[in-house]
């Protein structure tokens, strides 16, 4: 069971470290509503991971993943297709940021400054206007339909599925991803719930360092996970 953990380790740090689902937050979290609507997106969010590891926890021993002690071909394939998805994903996220930087490092005057810094993306400024059914459904789909969350979800019922633990303490290792992976969300929800307006400084402050810094930190944890699917994929072909 401990190897199974630091086997999932990275790969919750793929869920944790989502910063289009954080900034989305802290866009929920800064609207007209934010206790209801944070506390909406928060159960879509968890909807979205606890459903989709539960999901994928039942298809793969449907199967046959362990059949005679040696996962078919298709695992392993798997793997390597969503470890070659996430090392281009770590390069695209990397020189999307790094290309942010360097203009905003060229920048003239304040208002260039201010065009090269990074945005949030369009759609997210008509957060103010959701109603918590709305927001819920946004904490779904920013789960379900990210394929970086999304393939860590996968990976992290492959990773489970293909393990020696018992079906109980498989259980409480999925509990524990999910209750991990929604950390980062619930977080801040209690945050607002307990500080009120007093959290706006805060919450300005999250969306400053996400927006500047994040991509480093992101498509190295990409790298990471990529790397080690895409090892996993070779030694199981080999």
């Amino acid at each position: 069971m401990g190897e199974l953990i630091l086997d999932l380790v990275p790969v919750a740090l793929g869920v944790v470290l989502s910063p289009l689902a954080i900034m989305a937050l802290v866009a929920v979290l800064l609207s007209g509503r934010a206790r209801t609507n944070g506390i909406a997106y928060l159960l879509g969010w968890l909807l979205g991971l606890g459903g989709l590891l539960a999901f994928f926890l039942w298809l793969f021993p449907q199967l046959a993943i362990r059949e005679r002690n040696e996962p078919p071909l298709w695992v392993p394939v798997v793997r390597l297709l969503i470890g070659a998805f996430l090392v281009c994903a770590a390069v695209w996220v990397y020189r999307k940021g790094r290309a942010h930087v360097e203009r905003m490092a060229a920048a003239s005057s304040p208002r260039d400054v201010v065009a090269a810094s990074p945005q949030l993306p369009g759609w997210l400024h008509s957060v103010e206007s959701f109603r918590p059914g709305r927001t819920f459904l946004l904490g779904v789909g920013l789960f379900v339909l990210n394929p970086v969350d999304a393939s860590c979800a996968i990976l992290a019922a492959l990773d489970i599925s293909q393990s020696d633990v018992g079906g109980t303490a498989g259980a409480v290792v999925a509990i524990v991803f999910v209750v991990v992976g929604t950390l980062p969300v619930a977080a801040p929800v209690l945050y607002v719930i307990v500080r009120g307006a007093e959290a706006q400084p805060a919450l300005d402050r999250v969306r400053t360092w996400i927006a500047g810094n994040s991509h480093v930190l992101n498509a190295a944890l990409l790298l990471v996970i990529g790397a080690l699917q895409l090892e996993k994929a070779i030694a199981a072909l080999l």
